[in-house]
């Protein structure tokens, strides 16, 4: 990231991915509907972790409402990463490869874009035992166990 200098010296940096125009990434798409096929899934996994590692993926951040006011109307709210929980309680964090399959899940939820090691960290950070990618599709695919960790090591 590179940092902008502008008055008295004070600096913002660059955004880590300036000019992201939200496109799912074609050859992510392309490895994760593979690994969906039994007799390519194993190999299909591997190839899915190693392009994760330098893949752009979006988080979804939404509105929660935390109280109304006297006329029902918003009176305070948070933003808010999205999990899911499975029958089993397992907790997954919600990842997208694009605003297509973001907006397929929820419309309304803000995309904020993070490289797929960072996202992987940001899912054993909040306690959730699986990075769950394109959950409405195309096609979903979910990191866990081994993998989720390796993939949280970016290497």
């Amino acid at each position: 990231m590179a940092d902008q200098s502008f008055g008295n010296g004070r600096s913002i940096t660059s955004p880590a991915f300036a000019g992201d125009d939200g496109v799912a990434d074609p050859v992510l798409r392309q490895a994760i509907s593979l690994g969906a096929q039994p007799v390519t899934a194993e190999l299909s996994r591997d190839l899915i972790l190693e392009l994760l590692m330098e893949s752009r993926l979006l988080v979804a951040v939404v509105a929660v409402l935390d109280e109304r006011d006297e006329s029902g109307g918003d009176k305070d709210s948070h933003m808010s990463v999205v999990s899911m929980v499975n029958q089993n309680g397992e907790r997954g964090l919600l990842a997208f490869t694009g605003l297509d399959s973001m907006a397929q899940w929820d419309p309304e939820a803000r995309p904020v874009p993070v490289s797929g090691p960072d996202c992987a960290r940001s899912a054993l950070e909040s306690a959730a035992d699986a990075l769950v990618i394109d959950v409405m599709g195309p096609v979903r695919h979910v990191v866990s166990d081994q993998r989720l960790a390796f993939l949280a090591q970016g290497h």
